[in-house]
């Protein structure tokens, strides 16, 4: 029976079906009235239960159930997100849960997976505390075989809360339900594939929490899944072995569970899976080689359905390709174990040979592709989500697990599969052309590698003979039937053209700049774009002016038609263009500037393109005689901008400040001139002024350019040099404000940091008060690399005050800091505390040979500083975030002289394993944790001692060298080394010379402070002091 309560809530509930708005709010408005009173979940519960109600009104039971997890959601608990008056009563919970268990069976699916997800809501909140017979509610209905819609149910619920259980909950529930879940996987005669894929989904949810608590719990792990992992290998050989077929979704998605959770046992517990593993490995091949060809006549040739874009229920996706997907990063994960890797055995070279099929065009990325020029630049430049992503990954773990022996597989299964595919060429095959792209797609994917191998020593197949000969014979293919593969043709010789004769380069060259003007297919255009951007910066060889002239005249004519992907391939093509033509890129200058000003301005507020441009507009200004005309033709368009910053287009005065700053980078000085005398006035009064913190970032970087620049003589130009520094020392009052928001002081560093360099007799006068207000500003600052930067200027006033370093110590004691006895102590604390996380060659030697002249000093006031020292580590397991809430990080104390001294050998640690880097991972930890076994008692005679070898002659050398290509990332600002000399230091040279000078200065101290290191900081200082 229906009380008269739920037949109101029922006509509600159509009402807001209704396609009248007026009824619709109104029903919408009662319901969430409704919501507020005591008895509207039971309510719910009641109408989402009964089963009686007529066809029409169960319709209205999956409504109901929806609108329950959301009333669930705001009404249950309340220190919960989202949480809205009143909270549920025990009692209406109570009434609820059984409501939902009770409903749980629905033979309607869509109903069933809405009380699953209200069941799961309530778990969250109740289970295992308020919810005890849960469990084993659910377990009692999964072992029903005579009711599948009560196990559909049950499982829909498990596999919702096994993606939230802890590490407390898995281990306690595993021993119970993995044997349920497993008769459930190995009766394929009573329990649907659907039923079977769900219980391995939920497998997998609890195997990866195992692998997660594996790090904390390895043996516990270990003991729990030791009795079932033979009887689940056994069954995900069965799933897999016998061969994949056409048209089956289904059969798609019960492998790829299977697979997955292989993926979890073989990576959580390899000693485990490794003794099954045999009896899995024939029947995945089986399930490799026959879904290939399922995957050709369904994804490739187009003949069969693939399922793209299909979901189940559930809303995971069933496609042949997502299924095949799953398959290569379960061989991703065996060809990057060593333990499993070996049972490919010789079936490498089977294995690369199947995988490069598999990453042939598919007839839809054929379809689309051709359609759309700028979806073929994206998919290939953002390694799209792809079989042939995967197979390309797939083959780069081949040669990263199986070195030179991987490389021969891939070479010797690429001449096999080129020398099939011009065999299906000569029968007259319509598609030879798919498997020959696929094989050279392989190969430029793995340039890389393979090109170090060639350079390294022979390998069994030539590179550069098998491409060149490959290359030659598809020359005369045509370029309208062919597109993709002349497209692959032109980056392939972009990519290894270090191995390819020159007259092969050439012909491919020419044939680019060639294409670019002609009326070809876009996707040859989009390859020859990718062959010349890479190959005009290598070329050697003088491109006759003509062919430059016509490369720039077509360049500039694709660019009208260019959209938003290709444009930036075009723009990249432009630059390379601009680069190699030399002598041609003044005559072109006043074509090409104006042109890509227009695109610059008119795409400002689009940051990839706009950077492009800017690039380009850059490369013409670094050519011979282009920087006079460019400046000229941009300062009068960019004037009026700044003067007037209120009135422009969104972006259009952050970009121009960036397009000042590129101009000024490296510019002569009648350049800088020319820029102050039209930009100063206005670019300071944004900084003042403006509250749009992309301007005041753009206006910071455009005046330490100009400072960096100008110098001294900056100071002279407006005729009152008093005025200029004056309107200077304002802008770095102002960017240096603690109220003001951090975003907007961001690159503050780097202006003040021009200051004192080249303008450090003006401001000497200054330093207290720029000291003060360094500090206020790194007290307030909530950016890290702000803070950073402004670390960097304390480091570089200690520099400047050098030989008197401790007058710089004594002046930072005399300055106040909020909550702290002095800045002193503040700032030393945040140094030590932020040192590992600056970035950048220059930054790391400038702060850390810093901290070696403050440490050098000995200074009296070091001893009363503590600072953070190591974290202490917690034993109560994983710490997940309700357990960092309540017990958070937890850190020693130790003085600050022990700190620098731990940091400065820190970095040569790092440097040292730089030089080690080529050595095995696994074997670098092992050496680790015997070295921990062995801590030495002191450093006291380190000098002396023998217990390490000698280093070599040039390990110094070797040190500098590692730290250099270490930090050459490009994150430098050329702004902050150019001219600072601290930049030519070699810092393994000069930490080395420290530690000598500091032990033999002090050696009761140095042996003191050394007792605080670690092992391998105190080895890494022990190596230095043995040279």
């Amino acid at each position: 029976m229906i009380d008269q309560d739920q037949q109101w809530l029922i006509n509600s509930l159509n009402a807001t079906l209704d396609t009248n708005q007026q009824a619709r709010s109104f029903a919408e408005a009662s319901l969430n009235q409704a919501s507020l009173q005591p008895g509207f979940g039971s309510a719910l519960s009641k109408i989402a239960a009964n089963r009686d109600l007529p066809l029409g009104s169960r319709q209205i039971s999956f409504c109901t159930a929806v609108l329950l997890k959301q009333f669930i959601k705001k009404h249950w608990q309340e220190d919960e997100d989202g949480f809205e008056h009143p909270v549920v009563s025990n009692e209406e919970k109570a009434i609820i849960r059984g409501l939902l268990l009770l409903s749980l069976d629905d033979p309607h699916r869509k109903i069933c997976t809405a009380i699953s997800m209200a069941v799961a809501s309530v778990a969250h909140h109740d289970w295992p505390d308020e919810w005890p017979d849960l469990l084993s509610f659910l377990m009692k209905l999964i072992n029903d075989q005579s009711n599948t819609n009560a196990v559909n149910g049950a499982l829909r619920c498990l596999a919702l809360l096994s993606a939230d259980m802890d590490d407390k909950l898995v281990p306690r529930i595993i021993p119970v339900l993995f044997p349920c879940l497993h008769a459930i996987v190995s009766s394929p005669q009573i329990y649907e594939k659907s039923l079977r894929t769900k219980s391995l989904s939920i497998v997998y949810s609890c195997t990866s929490m195992l692998g997660v608590m594996s790090g904390v719990y390895k043996t516990e792990t270990s003991a729990l899944m030791l009795p079932l992992v033979k009887s689940w290998m056994t069954e995900f050989s069965s799933i897999l072995k016998n061969p994949v077929q056409s048209d089956d979704p289904d059969d798609w998605c019960i492998r790829m569970e299977a697979l997955k959770c292989l993926s979890q046992f073989v990576q959580n517990f390899p000693s485990l899976a490794e003794s099954q593993f045999m009896e899995v490995l024939v029947p995945l091949w089986q399930t490799f080689v026959s879904s290939l060809a399922v995957y050709e006549r369904s994804s490739i040739e187009g003949l069969e359905d693939a399922y793209e874009g299909r979901y189940d229920s559930d809303g995971s996706e069933t496609s042949l390709e997502s299924f095949v997907i799953q398959l290569f990063e379960f061989l991703l994960t065996i060809v990057g174990s060593k333990k499993f890797v070996k049972a490919f055995g010789n079936s490498v070279q089977d294995l690369v040979y199947y995988s490069i099929a598999f990453m042939q065009m598919t007839e839809q990325q054929v379809h689309a592709w051709s359609l759309d020029a700028n979806q073929y630049v994206s998919d290939e430049d953002e390694n799209t989500y792809s079989c042939r992503v995967s197979g390309s990954l797939l083959l780069e773990e081949i040669v990263i697990s199986c070195g030179i022996e991987g490389v021969n597989a891939i070479l010797n299964a690429a001449k096999q599969r080129l020398d099939e595919s011009q065999q299906e060429r000569g029968k007259g095959s319509g598609v030879w052309w798919r498997m020959r792209e696929a094989t050279l797609f392989a190969l430029s994917s793995m340039s890389e590698q393979l090109l170090e191998v060639e350079v390294s020593g022979p390998s069994e197949v030539n590179l550069g003979n098998l491409l060149e000969l490959t290359l030659t014979e598809d020359m005369a293919a045509g370029v309208h039937e062919f597109p993709f593969l002349y497209a692959r043709m032109f980056s392939t010789v972009a990519k290894f053209s270090s191995v390819i004769n020159h007259g092969v380069i050439d012909h491919f060259l020419y044939a680019a700049i060639q294409a670019i003007g002609m009326d070809v297919p876009a996707p040859v255009k989009v390859g020859a774009c990718r062959a010349l951007s890479q190959l005009l910066p290598d070329t050697n060889r003088g491109i006759p002016p003509p062919h430059i002239l016509a490369l720039f005249s077509s360049l500039t004519e694709l660019l009208k038609q260019a959209s938003d992907e290709t444009m930036h391939l075009v723009l990249e093509t432009l630059q390379a263009a601009v680069k190699a033509g030399h002598e041609a890129a003044l005559s072109i200058e006043p074509v090409i500037s104006p042109i890509i000003l227009n695109m610059w301005a008119s795409h400002v507020s689009d940051p990839f393109i706009s950077m492009d441009a800017l690039d380009v507009l850059e490369a013409i200004k670094n050519a011979p005689g282009c920087v006079h005309p460019l400046v000229s033709r941009v300062l009068p368009y960019v004037g009026p901008i700044l003067d007037k910053p209120q009135q422009q287009a969104d972006g259009l005065v952050a970009g121009s400040l960036d397009l000042l700053t590129m101009l000024l980078k490296n510019a002569p000085i009648d350049v800088v001139k020319a820029v102050y005398e039209v930009c100063f006035d206005p670019v300071v009064r944004i900084v003042l002024q403006s509250d749009d913190h992309g301007e005041m970032q753009n206006a910071t970087q455009c005046l330490a350019a100009l400072v960096s620049g100008g110098k001294q003589q900056l100071l002279t130009w407006s005729g009152d040099s008093g005025f200029t520094m004056r309107c200077l020392l304002d802008v770095a009052s102002r960017l240096l404000d603690p109220d003001l928001d951090s975003s907007g002081s961001l690159f503050v560093g780097n202006y003040i940091l021009q200051l004192i360099l080249h303008l450090s007799s003006q401001m000497a006068q200054h330093i207290r008060d720029l000291v003060a207000a360094l500090v206020r500003r790194m007290q307030s600052c909530q950016i890290a690399g702000l803070r950073s930067s402004l670390l960097l200027i304390f480091a570089r006033l200690v520099h400047m005050s050098s030989p008197h370093v401790e007058q710089f110590i004594n002046l930072l004691i005399t300055i106040p800091a909020e909550s702290h006895a002095n800045s002193l102590h503040y700032v030393m604390s945040e140094w030590t505390k932020q040192q590992g996380e600056i970035q950048g060659a220059y930054q790391i030697k400038v702060t850390t040979t810093a901290l070696a002249l403050l440490l050098s000093t000995r200074h009296v006031e070091f001893g009363t500083i503590n600072v953070q020292g190591h974290l202490i580590k917690s034993s109560s397991g994983i710490t997940t975030r309700s357990k960092a809430k309540v017990d958070p990080d937890k850190w020693t104390l130790m003085p600050l002289p022990a700190k620098i001294l731990a940091i400065l050998a820190d970095v040569l640690l790092e440097i040292q394993e730089q030089v080690l880097e080529d050595d095995d991972q696994d074997s670098d930890w092992e050496e680790v944790e015997a070295g921990d076994a062995e801590i030495e008692q002191d450093l006291l005679y380190s000098a002396d001692t023998a217990s390490y070898s000698r280093p070599s002659n040039g390990y110094l050398d070797a040190l500098a060298k590692a730290f250099n290509e270490d930090e050459d990332d490009g994150y430098d600002d050329d702004l902050l080394s150019a001219a600072d000399p601290l930049n030519e230091i070699n810092l393994a040279n000069y930490l080395t010379n420290f530690f000598r000078e500091f032990s033999q200065g002090d050696r009761p101290l140095f042996d003191h402070l050394c007792q605080s290191l670690t092992q391998a900081q105190k080895k890494a200082v022990q190596m230095v002091l043995s040279l």
